[in-house]
């Protein structure tokens, strides 16, 4: 009889330990906080936890554990779920090129705001007619933002939108123009978007590139996929929880 349980309990136990909690992320800034539990993941067999706003029409479809974005134009895509630092939202992307290409092949504007709320509607985040996908739309969220290969794979941007209809600061320090920090058509890289306290970075393939300390920093808000006349694939989306080192 021990033999048996043993012989049972032996494979369930291998079976466990192999489909339990994926590993956690290393921390990209081991010196300023630790990486602690995952709050959210998605494996895109569906997009139960996602909202499309697109500007003029396209496709926003999960499949194969992909999140697939073919849009001629410009497209948000949120994830539901409201975040409260601090976060770090890490996900791989892509931008496909085919040969020969498709009509919205085109390398640029690997996008995101982060921590993003709506002075236009408080109540409901999504409740607000006004977002209709073309980026002028969203000039009055208060967000972080980064556009990577934007302006046609020429400019990487941070940004920190204030609520403004036209006023979107940008820094000197954040805009850069170096090929280094543009995309590679095909290429999978893993990107890293960090709320912790007034701590504010954007990793790519663990390099920062930027850090921005924010004296009055969003500690709250939603995240969101952001494009414009492209297509674009997405894969192990996961949020976790930080750990600030004192």
């Amino acid at each position: 009889m021990l033999k048996l349980s043993m012989a049972i309990v032996v494979p369930l136990l291998l079976a466990a330990a192999a489909s339990g909690p994926a590993t956690m992320p290393a921390s990209p800034n081991p010196g300023a906080y630790s990486v602690g539990e995952r709050l959210y993941s998605d494996a895109f067999n569906d997009l139960k936890q996602w909202k499309s706003e697109l500007e003029k029409g396209g496709t926003v479809a999960a499949h194969n554990g992909v999140l697939e974005i073919n849009v001629p134009r410009g497209c948000s895509v949120w994830f539901t779920h409201e975040l409260s630092g601090p976060v770090m939202i890490q996900y791989e992307a892509r931008m496909v090129k085919g040969d020969p290409a498709g009509p919205n092949d085109r390398v640029s504007d690997l996008n995101c705001f982060w921590m993003a709320t709506d002075p236009r509607n408080e109540k409901d985040f999504f409740d607000v007619r006004a977002r209709t996908g073309a980026f002028a739309t969203y000039n009055e969220l208060k967000t972080y933002y980064v556009g990577q290969g934007g302006n046609t794979n020429s400019t990487t941007r941070f940004r920190r939108y204030i609520g403004d209809a036209t006023n979107r600061p940008l820094l000197p320090e954040h805009d850069l123009t170096a090929k280094q920090f543009m995309l590679t058509p095909n290429v999978w890289q893993k990107v890293q978007v960090v709320a912790c306290g007034p701590l504010i970075e954007y990793y790519r393939d663990g390099q920062r590139i930027f850090s921005y300390t924010d004296a009055h920093p969003y500690t709250h808000g939603y995240f969101a996929i952001r494009t414009t006349f492209n297509h674009m694939e997405v894969r192990n989306f996961a949020v976790y929880r930080l750990k600030p080192k004192k």
